[in-house]
């Protein structure tokens, strides 16, 4: 007996982006395209957030929550099909940090401020405690 198996509908990222509004919302979640507009209302971090992520990748905003078994498996009633193969590449995050650091020598203040007023401070203490005696 063959297995019918549904064909996947492709969508291409032009036409994700158009869906980016609360009158139609589509999300990209690992390269999975959702169609959330009747879920705005019910999401229970509020609507706010999902039309924030609407006509674009929302896959770390997903992932980052730790959404639940239940949450995911919910996800399956708002799938409309796949990201076109071809568009996949176009998410790709740079791996590069926000911040860089353009010198690892210690500052001024580090290397030898901290350590001479230190020094200067003992060497008050030392003459306040030996001028008592």
């Amino acid at each position: 007996m063959a297995e019918d198996k549904e064909e996947v509908k492709y969508y291409r990222l032009e036409e994700l982006k158009q869906h980016s509004s609360g009158n139609s919302a589509w999300i990209h979640v690992n390269n999975k395209i959702y169609d959330v507009t009747k879920f705005l209302d019910q999401h229970p971090g509020g609507e706010e957030v999902l039309k924030e992520q609407a006509g674009d990748d929302a896959t770390e905003a997903f992932e980052d929550v730790g959404h639940s078994a239940d949450a995911r498996e919910m996800t399956k009633q708002y799938l409309i099909g796949e990201l076109h193969p071809d568009d996949r590449g176009a998410f790709v995050k740079p791996k590069e940090p926000l911040v860089i650091v353009e010198s690892s020598e210690p500052s001024w203040w580090s290397g030898w401020m901290v350590p001479a007023i230190a020094g200067v401070t003992v060497a008050l203490l030392y003459r306040i405690l030996i001028a008592d005696l």
